[in-house]
């Protein structure tokens, strides 16, 4: 007998079963997680929504009746149902179907005007038309971007979703992203270029951006052979939130050791073939494209504000200090030249697409790596706030696993996040399903890669909305 949840799903899926065109099942091809993985799957299926977007599901032999709903991040619209292949196998291998969309094909890469109507549309289409039945648990699964879209799905699928599962989500909203990027930007021309007029808002492609980025990217460069250039590069990868524990290194630099925590951000930010600032700067179009305009400002901000609740402000000092530099000057300099305005339609357009409110309708498990170049993991300090804020604190839990880089999950970090999730949902209750001892146990114990679970508590996210910061729509 169904369920009245599995009764209305149903219902729904009938509704959307014409909307949606589906392939014939073909074998699916994901390689095994390891020697002792289980069969292939049973069933490969891909259909088309109302909007042009596609979406793919993969549906094992023997389902164990949950269905994750996943969500891709930044990037090609191509649909996903998994972070990778191996996460994939392993997950089919335990009987999770799988299910994802490519998000509105015509539009910009950041598809938040689209992407939560296009997974909840395609949890409509493989409802009615894949599944052998309806299902007893539908999680909610994001990887970056697509952990804003998972955080969204948790707000807003009160029936449609049971949990959710977000990973090295943008879970603070693309306000915060913007503004704290542009904040560290800012700074970076204003202190190591004066003068010089640099553009960083309103770019017309990533061409235009990417000159941006080799501009700052040179300056920083020569900055970083001086005690002065490299206080304020602390300074400005302090409004970044660049964390300070590069790629390589055993374990971050101690915060008694300024100097090699000022290296190892520069590291993080600024090496590589595509930096990590290449890469902010060529995402901003998207995102402007996407708000039809310019959703970031820098006029009315107090930065010694921003500063003084920044985790990074005793390295900052000390940097200043051993330089022999004024901060009170510097951030008296940035605060009295912040002119950059936002485009109020572009603010309210991100407001309503792509900013959680902190509401919570169902559980939601946030993974976070430490050092995240591109998400800091200070963004889950603030979302945690806006939960408890919201009065739903107690659906929310987050774990942290100690690696390096955007989204570095092994394939067992990942699963033991399912696993977790899917158990608050079943028995109702957190108990310590999602302490980082037991999340390490259930990783371990599944022979898929790193287990890194550790206790964590991150700083304020620098730059934050709430955090000196006006509303600086022109």
């Amino acid at each position: 007998m169904r369920t009245p949840r599995a009764t209305m799903r149903a219902g729904l899926a009938m509704a959307a079963a014409l909307a949606a065109a589906v392939s014939v099942p073909a074998a699916v091809t994901a390689a095994p997680a390891a020697a002792s993985a289980a069969p292939a799957a049973g069933g490969h299926y891909t259909g088309t929504l109302p909007d042009g977007a596609t979406w793919i599901a993969d549906v094992p032999a023997q389902w164990n009746g949950t269905l994750l709903l996943y969500s891709h991040g930044f990037g090609p619209l191509t649909a996903a149902d998994a972070p990778d292949p191996t996460t994939a196998a392993a997950l089919l291998a335990r009987g999770y179907a799988l299910a994802g969309s490519s998000y509105d094909p015509n539009g910009s890469e950041w598809a938040l005007d689209s992407a939560v109507g296009d997974q909840f549309g395609t949890l409509r289409a493989v409802e009615a038309r894949v599944l052998p039945g309806a299902p007893r648990q539908v999680l909610a699964f994001g990887t970056s971007m697509g952990g804003l879209v998972s955080a969204l799905e948790a707000q807003d699928g009160a029936g449609r979703i049971d949990g959710a599962l977000t990973t090295c989500g943008i879970v603070a909203g693309a306000i915060n992203l913007n503004n704290y990027q542009l904040d560290g930007e800012y700074a970076l021309a204003r202190l190591l270029l004066p003068g010089k007029q640099v553009q960083l808002v309103r770019f017309t492609s990533a061409t235009q951006a990417l000159a941006t980025a080799t501009t700052l990217q040179t300056a920083a460069a020569q900055a970083q052979q001086t005690a002065a250039g490299r206080a304020r590069l602390a300074l400005a990868m302090a409004f970044i939130n660049v964390p300070p524990w590069a790629a390589g290194q055993a374990a971050p630099p101690p915060p008694s050791d300024p100097a090699a925590q000022e290296a190892a951000q520069y590291q993080v930010e600024f090496t590589g073939a595509f930096s990590t600032l290449d890469f902010i700067e060529s995402g901003r179009p998207s995102i402007d494209q996407a708000a039809g305009g310019s959703a970031t400002w820098t006029r009315g901000v107090d930065f010694a504000a921003v500063l003084a609740h920044s985790p990074y402000r005793a390295e900052v000092a000390a940097l200043y200090r051993t330089a022999g530099l004024s901060l009170r000057d510097d951030l008296g300099t940035l605060t009295r030249d912040a002119d950059i305005t936002a485009d109020p339609g572009a603010v309210r357009s991100l407001e309503r697409t792509s900013v959680p409110t902190g509401r919570l309708a169902v559980p939601e498990l946030d993974l976070h790596t430490i050092s995240d170049q591109l998400v800091p993991v200070q963004q889950e300090n603030y979302y945690a706030r806006q939960v408890r804020a919201a009065g739903d604190g107690g659906l929310l839990r987050q774990a942290y696993v100690a690696s390096v880089g955007h989204c570095n999950f092994s394939p067992a970090e990942l699963v033991a996040g399912v696993l977790a999730i899917s158990h608050r949902v079943s028995t109702g209750r957190w108990g310590s399903v999602a302490d980082p001892d037991s999340l390490e146990r259930t990783a371990l114990s599944l022979n898929l890669g790193a287990a890194r679970f550790t206790g964590y508590h991150p700083g304020p996210l620098t730059g934050a909305t709430c955090a000196g910061r006006a509303t600086g729509a022109g």
